[in-house]
């Protein structure tokens, strides 16, 4: 991926701010053929009051908020920004050039407080088999800014159970569509949705993998299929995001209220997107499928199960928005904890302690969306 000339730091005096789009060079044009023309808007505003935990005297603090990035299936617009921090800016310094906003209190007795109130503008998203396909039969070589998603990382392995496990699904098959199908069907139909896992899971795949414990969340099962698909030589990644309304094809997926209202604080969603030369990064989403089973009472056979099935292993239906793609990555400024394991939650340290991302309610933070008609 090219590195986007990014906006450093901004004015807080600007409104209507474009975040730039990512740089998707030689397969812009193919990409803009797969989005459907069909929009939807939405206004989405972050609140942030920053505790001490222990609530005693004067404290400082320091937020890392994942932002939402431009591409031709979603488009975001700052409308506002508010806040009494010290310092902030809006900026990719980090090892995946993906887009973070910074924040910072010195120590004090005032309140730590920041809003931010953005349009995001999305479209259904999905790449025709019969490209992918045609594509793969071609056997194209991979860009070199690709194969850094083929390498592995603390939670993503690439050797070991995962390898023998890719290396199993995939023998003798050389097409490389055909290797991301075998493991998008054995990973959607091994794993379900534990709903004992805390938020959307710590997405080890390689602990997954050892354990033979195929239960979890949507980090959890997306970080599997990736893992297995980097293992089978397909570039692949996670993407984190949140969901932000109603869903076209199940509740399960998303809902809101008549007026298209919805709290979504706790809706963060892990997706997942695969590269194949010649076509680009191809949306899929395997955890979905585990989450309909489960909230909707559904066998893997079912045909509802198997329909999303079908949509997801090239689509994504943008009632989503997709922050970033980073995986075990230090933030800058660099904070106390590091490397982070993801960056799907905002993250916070009050007197150089990290804040439970997994407890908005003491964090605290607050996220609400309300798709415009």
């Amino acid at each position: 991926m090219q590195r986007r000339d990014f906006l450093k730091t901004l004015s807080l005096a600007a409104s209507a701010v474009l975040i730039p789009s990512l740089s998707f060079g030689a397969e812009a044009p193919e990409a803009e053929k797969v989005i459907s023309k069909e929009k939807r808007r939405f206004r989405v505003r972050y609140d942030f009051d920053l505790k001490n935990p222990d609530g005693k005297g004067p404290y400082p603090a320091r937020l890392w908020n994942p932002m939402p990035y431009n591409a031709p299936w979603q488009n975001v617009r700052i409308l506002h920004f508010e806040g009494n921090q010290d310092l902030w800016n809006l900026n990719d310094d980090n090892a995946y050039d993906v887009p973070i906003l910074y924040a910072q209190w010195k120590k004090s007795d005032r309140p730590k407080k920041l809003s931010i109130e953005m349009e995001i503008e999305t479209r259904y998203r999905s790449v025709p088999i019969e490209r992918i396909e045609a594509a793969s039969k071609k056997n194209l070589p991979i860009p070199e800014s690709v194969k850094r998603f083929l390498k592995p990382t603390e939670h993503i392995p690439t050797d070991g159970k995962i390898k023998a496990k890719a290396k199993k699904l995939t023998k003798g098959v050389s097409d490389r569509f055909e290797r991301v199908k075998r493991i998008y069907d054995w990973v959607t139909q091994v794993t379900f949705r534990d709903p004992k896992v805390i938020g959307c899971g710590v997405g080890n795949a390689g602990k997954m993998m050892e354990s033979g414990y195929f239960g979890g969340k949507c980090t959890d099962i997306s970080s599997l299929f990736v893992a297995l698909l980097r293992a089978a030589g397909i570039p692949a990644r996670e993407i984190f995001g949140i969901r932000l309304g109603r869903s076209h094809f199940s509740k399960a997926l998303g809902k809101a209220d008549e007026k298209g209202f919805a709290n979504i604080t706790t809706w963060q969603h892990c997706r997942a997107e695969y590269y194949i030369p010649g076509i680009g990064w191809v949306p899929s989403d395997p955890a979905d499928i585990t989450k309909l089973e489960l909230v909707e009472s559904r066998k893997y056979d079912d045909p509802k199960v198997q329909e999303l099935k079908r949509r997801y292993l090239h689509s994504w239906e943008m009632n989503w928005v997709g922050f970033n793609w980073g995986r075990d990555f230090i933030l800058s400024p660099k904070p106390e904890q590091y490397p982070i394991n993801m960056l799907g939650y905002p993250y916070a340290e009050v007197e150089d302690e990290p804040l439970d991302y997994y407890l908005p309610s003491s964090f605290i933070y607050k996220i609400t969306s309300r798709e415009l008609k």
